[in-house]
């Protein structure tokens, strides 16, 4: 079946990006307009993110978030047989801060967000650095799929970490000088272990993971964002957040990120994730001593910073 699969995404993937981009727009009527899909989820995350719009207002980013994730898809089909100049064309990043944290001889991270396509991002990012990549991520449940996308990923060399034994998976490339790239606005699995701040007009778990790790190891850290030019087009930027983790208050790091992605999804709001449910989990008063901001819950107790 995966042969089968992957021979057919290869004759599509032939096809040039504007015939591609046609099909993205036809998938994109049944998607949003006939199936619908997720687009109560989105639409209500939209309402909490944005409520100084007007709902004429947010169906239009709607309609271009969706524009947005369907052609993320016909664009990771394209990578089963575009190369890598032609990918170096349409996407591109500025790197140059990545220079002299490799001169200083640490490992370092990366935390970026859901934002379009980081797929393309990271294998594009393999020949700018001479870090080592290394990307956590969840494995698909589907079989076919998941060693898809695997093939597709690591074709460039990095190296895919799957989340669920994350902490044994990294043990072999911690002697080297590795660059860990972390989706990092993910919905984390356990609330008791998470920093809460408010993000995007609300009380929001944010995995402490990153932080925890980055300050254990007196890691630099840097930021990413993606920004989409036109059509088919990308240009990356990255920002050095801290040369040491561990030389910031507790919490400092995680509100750096979680204001820097705000920033990033307030300028373009139609290229972040909305499908996914990131304000799923509700606030409780047993969460107060894992608060790390001041903010919209007046009166919560906030780590001491």
């Amino acid at each position: 079946m995966y042969y089968f699969f992957y021979g057919f995404l290869y004759l599509v993937s032939l096809l040039p990006m504007r015939i591609l981009y046609l099909l993205s727009d036809g998938i994109y009527g049944i998607v949003y307009y006939v199936i619908g899909y997720r687009r109560k989820v989105v639409m209500d995350n939209l309402r909490q993110a944005f409520p100084e719009k007007t709902e004429a207002e947010r169906i239009r980013i709607a309609k271009k978030f969706y524009h947005n994730f369907i052609d993320s898809f016909v664009e990771v089909i394209k990578l089963v047989s575009a190369n890598e100049s032609w990918l170096h064309k349409r996407f591109t990043v500025d790197a140059r801060v990545l220079e002299d944290v490799y001169a200083s001889g640490k490992a370092c991270q990366m935390h970026l967000g859901h934002t379009f396509n980081w797929e393309w991002g990271q294998i594009v990012l393999t020949a700018l650095t001479k870090y080592q990549i290394l990307v956590v991520y969840m494995p698909i449940g589907n079989k076919v799929f998941e060693k898809l996308f695997y093939r597709l990923r690591t074709r460039s060399g990095n190296v895919f970490l799957p989340a669920p034994n994350m902490r044994e998976a990294i043990v072999p490339y911690l002697p080297s000088q590795y660059l860990l790239g972390l989706v990092a606005d993910q919905c984390p699995g356990n609330m008791q272990t998470s920093y809460w701040i408010d993000f995007m007009g609300r009380a929001t778990p944010f995995a402490s993971g990153p932080e925890k790790g980055a300050r254990s190891g007196h890691l630099p850290v840097v930021f990413a964002a993606i920004d989409k030019p036109r059509r088919g087009h990308y240009h990356a930027t990255i920002k050095l957040a801290c040369m040491d983790a561990a030389a910031l208050p507790e919490g400092e790091l995680t509100r750096e990120y979680v204001r820097y992605l705000e920033s990033v999804i307030r300028s373009r709001p139609d290229m972040w994730l909305w499908s996914h449910r990131r304000w799923k989990h509700a606030w409780k008063e047993e969460y107060e001593s894992l608060r790390i901001d001041e903010g919209a819950m007046a009166g919560i107790p906030c780590i001491n910073t």
